[in-house]
This record gives structure tokens, sequence and C-alpha cells, in this order.
């Protein structure tokens, strides 16, 4: 039985962690796992019951009422059903961003999404990024990358992106945000965003995208023939 290769992709919000893994995982033709979309539906499933994602005992009471499946359409793109109903556009708003941090702290949550998680990779190529993915989900990733950049470069990343969706979005209010996700990730009792010490250093700060799936697939050259 051939073994299935796994980059872990780990980083703060904003860093560009998606969009150069979609960019990787097509031209290596790896399967996409973007985690952080798993606990935004998580989020977005609470929400929508008016759970606040600090209530430790709503979490409880009805996270098992929620199913959760990975889909790619034709392009590869990846969807999120929530109890069968696609939310992947509902899922990508700077509240969400924020109660999914929350919701991630939760023990609960998170066991209940790591075999989810590791039975993908076990069937696949992945590429799959995060928070916890090469500390935690997959601690014996083929490779890990921490791709990181300054918060004012996410901020203004992020910024630029919600715009270009026609949503409203503030530079400064961006930040704060961005500076606030940053502290719940690194903070939280359960499984902190950190750099795993085998894990390659990348800061995008002053690169762009290709300078960056190029730098990306050099290092990944370096451990599997690509």
């Amino acid at each position: 039985m051939s073994k299935n290769y796994s980059i872990a992709i780990d980083g703060p919000a904003g860093a560009g962690k998606s969009t150069i893994a979609k960019a990787l995982a097509k031209e290596l033709g790896y399967q996409y796992v973007d985690t952080g979309a798993i606990y935004r539906t998580v989020a977005y499933f609470l929400d929508l019951l008016g759970v606040s994602p600090k209530d430790v005992d709503g979490v409880e009471r009805y996270i098992d009422e929620l199913t959760i499946d990975i889909v790619y359409d034709e392009d590869g793109k990846q969807h999120m059903l929530m109890n069968g109903m696609d939310v992947s556009d509902e899922i990508r708003t700077q509240d969400i961003s924020q109660k999914a941090s929350l919701v991630s702290a939760h023990a609960v949550v998170r066991d209940m999404l790591l075999d989810m998680q590791r039975d993908v990779a076990k069937k696949y190529n992945v590429i799959m990024d995060g928070r916890d993915i090469g500390t935690v989900v997959l601690p014996k990733a083929t490779v890990k990358i921490f791709l990181t950049a300054s918060a004012e470069v996410r901020a203004q990343r992020r910024t630029d992106e919600l715009i270009a969706k026609g949503q409203k979005a503030d530079f400064n209010q961006t930040l704060k945000d961005i500076q606030q996700r940053d502290y719940q990730d690194t903070h939280r009792p359960i499984a902190p965003l950190k750099q795993a010490k085998d894990a390659v250093l990348l800061d995008t700060s002053n690169l762009d995208i290709p300078q960056v799936v190029a730098e990306m697939k050099r290092i990944i050259g370096e451990k599997i023939s690509l």
C-alpha cells in the first residue's frame, strides 16, 4: 500500500494559508483541506441557534445535532455542508471568524473534528492548513510549514479581500480583529497556535502569491520528489 504525503500549513489569520494552499494543491494534484472552514461551520451552526461560542454547556448540548461534510466541485473547490446545506459563503464573515476561534478552544469540538481531518489525510495526498495541523492534527506530516506575516500586512490583505467581495471593511477595525484573533489563537488552553519544532518558518510580508508558491514548492521539494 503506497504511502500518502501530507503537507501541514499552520499560521495566524490572514497569512494567506488558504490562498497559497489552494494554489499548491492545484499544481501538485493534492487534495486541499481548509480546516478553518470546518470550525467556521461549527461556529455558524451555533450562531444560528443563538449559542454563544463561550457557552461550554450550550456547545456540548447542541454539538451532536451537527453533521459536517466536505465536498469538492469539479474545479476542486472545497464546499462545507452543514446538516446537508452548503454554507460555504455564509461562514466567510469577520464575525464568524472570531467566533470560530473561540469555538475551536472547546475540547468537545476538537475531538469531534480531529478524526474527520485525519481520515482525509489517510485517503489522499493532502495539503491541510489551520492553526494546529503540524502540532496536533498531523504531527507526523511529511512537510510542515509555518506561514506568517506582520499583523499590518495581514489586516490590509483581509481588508482588500472583503472589499473585493463587496463587503464593508475598515483597515483599523480589521487590524484590531486580527490582533484579537492572534491573542485568542495563541492563548487558548487546548491546541494553541504555535510553530511546530520541525516546521519551516516562512514570512510572506514582502512576497506576492507567485513568490510564496515558488518558495513553498522549494521547501516541499526538499522532502518530496515533485
